[in-house]
């Protein structure tokens, strides 16, 4: 129970800590740009602790969840046409501000993935022909290879590499293989070379022999320079893969399956701490990521969207009507909620299929 407990508090921490900077920024820009602040709150609901601070009032509220920042004159319908409100603003620095919170998000990931490539290394595949796993239910799986051996000959020719291996079993679809295998003895000074025959199966994408193996993964520490460039591939990767994840799903008109709300992020954090600190750093770095993407895409009541509608009206040079906006925000709601169900509906169906488990 305690450990349980222990894994629901690092959870709220993950989340809470990527909304609380994404406000944050917000907060920040819009201090720079003369825009006053009238709330900061950590979490929802009653509040638990608050000072007051010049114009800003700091809450910590009851449910540590998230945050907010209220800014004054942040709703048409409030605004007083005093110079320090946000709609007092252009609209050029009002889409500062809206950029500001998903900019620190991605600040926040890019560090998180540059300390975790610094402090603890990163994986990178071994370029030597050694079985670092095998794929269930693929010919070396179902042959008398281990995980360990190394290759070192396919039908008598040699092999050095990782590549000059794959390429030769990738030139052989369906047809028979010997390889020649040293499997790792602690008794034996020189091991023996094993014979062991199997068959490439056919890849049906592709037309390429398989036969289910992956390499052995060495850490390795980058320095200070690798560490910031594994932090730009990661962050690469972790922007484009979910766009091109979306842009499949929608291509064919299937629904995101994949797609995991709370439930789904505090599972993938419950089994981040079970593998050390730095899975749960790098966790943090995604779901930041994740965050800065999401607030991107162009749907109102979300940074995107009201950077959408700023760039309108410093093109149609007028401010949009308030009742476009009423109508737009109350859209990108239901939008954003019918979302958030989903994801939670798609949570749901994979702890009862016991997909968590």
């Amino acid at each position: 129970m305690i450990e349980f407990g222990g894994r629901i508090v690092i959870t709220i921490i993950c989340l809470g800590l990527v909304v609380v900077l994404h406000e944050y920024g917000h907060f920040l820009m819009a201090r720079y740009l003369g825009v006053r602040v009238e709330r900061f709150t950590v979490g929802f609901g009653p509040e638990i602790l608050g000072w007051t601070s010049g114009d800003t009032r700091y809450s910590i509220c009851s449910v540590p969840l998230g945050g907010m920042v209220k800014l004054a004159g942040e709703f048409m319908d409030e605004r007083q046409n005093k110079p320090d409100e946000f709609f007092s603003q252009p609209w050029y620095n009002r889409i500062i501000i809206a950029l500001a919170g998903p900019l620190v998000n991605y600040v926040l990931a890019f560090t998180l993935f540059a300390l975790v490539a610094g402090v603890w290394g990163i994986l990178q595949p071994s370029d030597q022909p050694v079985i670092g796993d095998m794929i269930a239910g693929l010919p070396a799986a179902q042959s008398q290879l281990h995980i360990g051996d190394r290759i070192r000959s396919i039908n008598g020719y040699p092999v050095a590499t990782w590549d000059q291996m794959a390429e030769v079993i990738h030139r052989a679809p369906d047809q028979k293989l010997i390889l020649g295998v040293e499997r790792p003895n602690d008794h034996v000074a020189r091991p023996a070379i094993l014979s062991i025959s199997l068959v490439p199966k056919r890849d049906s994408e592709h037309g390429v022999g398989l036969i289910g193996i992956m390499p052995k993964v060495d850490k390795i520490k980058p320095g200070l320079r690798g560490s910031i460039a594994a932090a730009g591939r990661d962050i690469k990767i972790w922007t484009l893969q979910p766009l091109r994840y979306l842009s499949q799903k929608i291509s064919h008109w299937e629904g995101p399956k994949e797609l995991s709300g709370p439930l789904g992020i505090a599972q993938m954090v419950t089994k981040a701490t079970k593998e050390g600190v730095s899975y749960v750093i790098y966790l943090i770095a995604i779901i930041s990521t994740g965050l800065g993407l999401f607030n991107l895409f162009p749907i109102p009541v979300l940074d995107g969207g009201h950077i959408f509608l700023y760039l309108i009206e410093g093109i149609i040079r007028r401010p949009l009507n308030r009742k476009v906006m009423q109508v737009a925000n109350a859209v990108g709601l239901s939008v954003v909620l019918t979302i958030f169900l989903y994801a939670s509906y798609q949570d749901v169906l994979r702890w009862r299929l016991g997909f968590w488990r």
